[in-house]
């Protein structure tokens, strides 16, 4: 016989199911390859930022931490966000245990910070050579973009594309994505970036999205235009991404239910 709870419970999840607005089939099936979730971007990971989408003068991210990676020489202590600190610690580690020393460059800079770092390169060189991004269009205000050296290269006075050549860069290249970071600026993205080739510039964006941006050799001015597409699209038949998100995480939720049997407790989880 079926305990009377077990039964409430199956018709009361029943009757969420059927509620209007409840079920994925009121939407357009979602066929991205990423998840609504992010392409929804709350955290904010996946956002553009360039010469064409700025960043506001005040933008500060909300959730900033001292970086805990080991930075070059001469540097000061630097901030990161934190998802982005935590990554760069794992992606360090993994790079030692490969038999390569990463130290961390720059990190977060703030808009008077590359504001000031604009105009002393255009000042020194009297023209823009695309290797320092406007203000409000770098990575670094993000609190997402990191430098990333060896050590031979912390003791140069800067930097330039032969930085590829090293074995680290080679390894951070074929490895980023599993720690949620891209190539940023790459060499045959210059036209799509406006930006000189960095091998050492990397962008976290998250794991999901990295593994796609990465395997598929976008920028992420690429992949911005690609899903921006694909939502277009999706709205114009009649889909709500954050509808959509919403009712993934109320079927997705874990339903516990405590009910006696016969005397006995027995505890299920419904997905």
């Amino acid at each position: 016989m079926i305990p009377i709870k077990r039964i409430v419970f199956f018709l009361a999840f029943a009757l969420l199911l059927a509620a209007p607005g409840a079920q994925a089939s009121a939407q357009p099936e979602w066929e991205y390859p990423l998840a609504p979730e992010i392409i929804l971007d709350r955290s904010q990971y996946i956002t553009l930022t360039n010469r064409n989408v700025l960043l506001e003068s005040s933008y500060v991210p909300v959730d900033l931490v001292n970086t805990t990676a080991r930075w070059a020489t001469g540097t000061s202590k630097m901030q990161l966000r934190r998802a982005a600190n935590d990554a760069l610690n794992a992606m360090f580690a993994a790079a030692e245990e490969a038999g390569y020393k990463l130290y961390l460059k720059s990190a977060y800079r703030a808009y008077s910070t590359q504001s000031y770092m604009s105009k002393a390169r255009l000042e020194k060189l009297g023209r823009d050579d695309n290797m320092v991004s406007y203000p409000g269009a770098s990575d670094h205000q993000t609190g997402l973009g990191v430098d990333i050296l060896n050590y031979d290269w912390t003791l140069k006075a800067g930097m330039n594309k032969d930085f590829a050549l090293t074995a680290e860069a080679q390894w951070m290249e074929a490895h980023c994505q599993e720690y949620g970071f891209i190539l940023r600026y790459m060499a045959d993205k210059e036209e799509v970036t406006m930006i000189k080739f960095e091998p050492w510039h990397f962008r976290y964006v998250g794991k999901e999205a990295a593994a796609y941006i990465m395997e598929n050799h976008l920028s992420l001015e690429d992949f911005t235009v690609e899903w921006q597409a694909y939502l277009a699209d999706f709205e114009a038949k009649g889909g709500d991404l954050e509808e959509l998100v919403r009712l993934r995480a109320r079927l997705n939720d874990p339903i516990v239910v405590d009910y006696a049997d016969d005397g006995e407790e027995e505890l299920s989880i419904f997905y």
